[in-house]
């Protein structure tokens, strides 16, 4: 069927559902949702069989809706209704929750229901279940609408559904979302700031001055000290006292700036704080927070690097430059790189970059050190020789952390994540990462220029289909841990590793003389250079509403292909 995706953004669960429809041999084009007249022409142009709408944040015209199926993706069990559906859910402690796929009517979120899924409900950040739970749940529940609509099926009344939990609820606001530090324990605290992670955050004040807090964990030290009261520091994080211990803050976002590392936007305030410093890279406690962490079992080494939205500052990529460069003296034979739980990275800081200009700094500068710290991480572990390699991404990446990830010798990914192996939607960015000598020996010439100029994400799947990743494994998180342990434990027990490691070394030693990595390098950053310093502002001005979150005022010619000029004549 021809299918249009009518969203308010080109978010996770847009790539997802509009991959696996692709997958399934729909006839994809998305429209952003930014006004009537411009939905109504998408229409218009693209004449669907059918609209899905994965992401809204307002009411679909009744100009479209009473002429078309409207499929709408709305993240709570049958029922519920409201605009902050998953806040409430996550906020009281629900058990279970769900996605419901409702058609479009007068009333919003009652109309009938094609399908619904529901999911065990974790006490997590709000971002990580919509990217995990919610983004499965949905694409389950679509596939299984866009199936019954295809076969001529109808929906089931919302008032005929046999076990409709839900009920309206109103707009969540940060009335109902404050923490009372004087009174609030820590799984209290962590509960409200989880429910609004990602957006919009808690009003909360440090330092005594207004902010928005995101990215909290948990840390088990003892009660005692002033509750509310910030009193370390490490890395990126701030450490604030409850009245029953305390939790880490990561993120925070100040009046009219943008969602930052809490060290950074209090940067002179943290400074003063004693640094509860980590001794070493081993995983010391899950019960702190620790950015980077490693691990041995079974003759393998697992390092772990949770940053934030996969974002990697230029601080960030040197320590784990020196975490990996530590790593490799381990007497192990296999080496697994795992990222973080919803991101394995997505190359380098953009928020970071933006911050530069906040302080009469240059995020010219700061792009160009971010890269090059890049590229010094992505050439450590391309000059691994005693271990073979392997990224393995339980959690979605894109730009340069895809390249980072394929400097591995091996790269695994859960089922259901997606890579965006691509830099042009950033300004028209020409990327580094050694993407040059990285992409072409897997793919080939030709199947590196396709994956860069086609900028769709790739399933797991379609990742393995054409070389660019080399196994997709499980779905589900834990049964998907289990697999890359095993599979890395045979990996390191293999009668041949040792040959395996000599081919490897030999393999690099015959590239080096054929063509250097420096030489790859510096070809690259020649036309970053012009990126970020020439006379074209594209990749600042993109980076800049980027981070600022604007509005989109159209949507990219490669995602609305009816804006095409003959596209009709193809298709």
């Amino acid at each position: 069927m021809r299918i249009l995706l009518l969203t308010h953004a080109f978010n996770s669960l847009t790539q997802r559902l509009g991959a696996e429809l692709r997958e399934r041999g729909h006839e994809i084009s998305i429209e952003f949702d930014i006004a009537d007249s411009v939905a109504e022409e998408a229409v218009a142009l693209f004449g669907p069989d059918l609209i899905v709408a994965p992401y809204l944040r307002r009411a679909i015209p009744e100009s479209i809706w009473k002429r078309h199926v409207c499929l709408v993706v709305h993240p709570g069990i049958v029922g519920d209704r409201g605009p902050s559906a998953l806040d409430w859910a996550l906020q009281e402690g629900a058990a279970a929750w769900g996605v419901t796929v409702l058609q479009a009517e007068a009333e919003m979120d009652a109309g009938p229901v094609w399908a619904t899924a529901e999911f065990p409900l974790r006490a997590a950040k709000k971002s990580s279940v919509y990217r995990n739970e919610v983004t499965q749940a949905a694409t389950t529940a679509v596939l299984s609408a866009v199936d019954k609509f295809a076969a001529g099926q109808s929906p089931t009344p919302l008032a005929a559904w046999p076990d409709a939990r839900g009920r309206l609820r109103p707009l969540m606001k940060q009335g109902d979302r404050g923490i009372d530090w004087r009174h609030d324990d820590s799984a209290t605290v962590l509960c409200k700031i989880n429910a609004a992670d990602g957006f919009p955050g808690v009003a909360d004040s440090l330092f005594g001055q207004p902010c928005h807090i995101f990215d909290a964990w948990p840390e088990k030290v003892g009660a005692g000290g002033t509750a509310g009261e910030v009193v370390a520091r490490r890395e990126t994080a701030l450490l604030r006292r409850t009245v029953d211990g305390a939790v880490w803050i990561g993120h925070v976002k100040r009046p009219d700036g943008i969602k930052l590392p809490a060290t950074l936007a209090f940067a002179a305030e943290a400074v003063a704080l004693p640094e509860a410093k980590l001794d070493a890279w081993w995983r010391v406690d899950h019960a702190t927070w620790q950015d980077i962490a490693y691990e041995e079992s079974a003759g393998v080494g697992f390092l772990h690097f949770e940053f934030y939205n996969g974002a990697m500052s230029t601080a960030q990529c040197r320590r784990l430059r020196a975490a990996l460069a530590w790593a490799k003296q381990r007497p192990v034979k296999v080496l697994v790189l795992l990222g973080g739980a919803d991101f394995w990275s997505n190359g380098i800081h953009l928020n970071v970059i933006e911050a530069a200009s906040l302080d009469d700094g240059s995020p010219a500068d700061e792009s160009w050190n971010n890269i090059n710290a890049m590229n010094d991480l992505a050439l450590e572990l391309i000059e691994t020789g005693d271990q073979i390699t392997v990224a393995a991404l339980g959690g979605n990446a894109g730009a340069g952390g895809c390249f980072l990830a394929r400097a591995a010798d091996r790269v695994w990914v859960r089922d259901g994540v997606l890579q965006n192996p691509h830099y042009k939607n950033m300004g028209n960015l020409h990327g580094s990462e050694y993407w040059t000598y990285l992409l072409p020996r897997r793919v080939g010439a030709q199947g590196a220029r396709d994956i860069m100029r086609n900028r769709q994400p790739l399933t797991a799947r379609q990742a393995v289909a054409i070389g660019f990743s080399d196994a997709c494994l499980a779905a589900d998180p834990p049964a998907y841990r289990s697999e890359v342990a095993r599979r890395a434990a045979e990996l390191a027990a293999a009668p041949d590793i040792d040959a395996m490691l000599a081919a490897k070394r030999a393999q690099r030693a015959r590239d080096e003389a054929k063509k250097p990595l420096a030489a790859y390098r510096a070809e690259e950053l020649a036309h970053m250079r012009r990126n970020f310093y020439g006379f074209d502002p594209s990749y600042h001005v993109a980076r800049h509403h980027f981070v600022r979150k604007s509005l989109a005022s159209w949507t990219p010619r490669h995602l609305a292909r009816h804006r095409d000029l003959g596209w009709k004549v193809s298709a």
